[in-house]
């Protein structure tokens, strides 16, 4: 039953991280020492709520509809009382999973607030901006946090990306409302974040917005 649960070094807030599910998530729980947010919690609320520990949760965040990102999120809001945080384009697939698409198939959730581009989730004294980022799914977020809002002020600023971008790699635009036109842009948009930010992807290994500078936005940069 146990799961390893990782932690972050060097980051201007405290991040740990299990593996989850069949699809090998990246379920993150982010802390100042004031507040705690869970992000994608993909299944096992229990192994979720053993890592919580005696800390209260305050939000859960989801960076997209599908269920491998969602499908522990109703519990864990039972469980704990935290609200469900996600973008207001992908909440009606959150709270209503599409049986007919299996990249949404999942267990239904209650969105309690809904966020879009430019919006601040505050949690603790952190203060995380949503950066809408379309591509994945029409209504993926990131959400970014700089020194100045975390408990580390020396500590890097941290993008939790979602399956927008990975180390060396893009999330898929294959399933339902995926878009590569919609990506490329989203791409941009990160492109303009500080080359020492980490990167806390979905799946598969961290990153830096510098060395994605090197890889993804140089493949994926404007077609001309």
């Amino acid at each position: 039953m146990a799961t390893d649960l990782y932690e972050i070094s060097g980051l201007c807030v405290d991040v740990e991280y299990m593996v989850m599910g069949v699809l090998a998530n990246n379920v993150y729980i982010v802390s100042d020492g004031e507040g705690t947010m869970v992000v994608d919690p993909s299944c096992s609320v229990d192994k979720i709520l053993a890592a919580l520990g005696d800390r209260k949760l305050d939000a859960i965040v989801l960076t997209h509809s599908h269920f491998d990102h969602t499908g522990a999120a109703a519990e864990l809001r039972e469980a704990t009382g935290a609200p469900v945080i996600a973008s207001a384009v992908d909440a009606p697939l959150i709270e209503e999973p599409c049986d007919e698409d299996l990249s949404t198939r999942g267990v239904p959730c209650p969105v309690d607030r809904t966020v879009a581009h430019g919006d601040v989730v505050e949690v603790g004294n952190m203060k995380w901006k949503v950066i809408e980022t379309p591509g994945h799914t029409p209504g993926s977020i990131c959400l970014f946090d700089i020194p100045q809002f975390g408990n580390h002020p020396k500590g890097l600023p941290v993008l939790i990306s979602g399956d927008t971008l990975f180390a060396g790699t893009i999330g898929r635009t294959d399933f339902e409302g995926g878009s590569m036109a919609d990506m490329r842009a989203s791409l941009k948009k990160l492109a303009a974040l500080p080359d020492d930010t980490a990167v806390l992807p979905g799946h598969n290994n961290l990153t830096t917005i510098g060395a994605e500078r090197r890889r993804v936005f140089a493949l994926y940069g404007d077609p001309e």
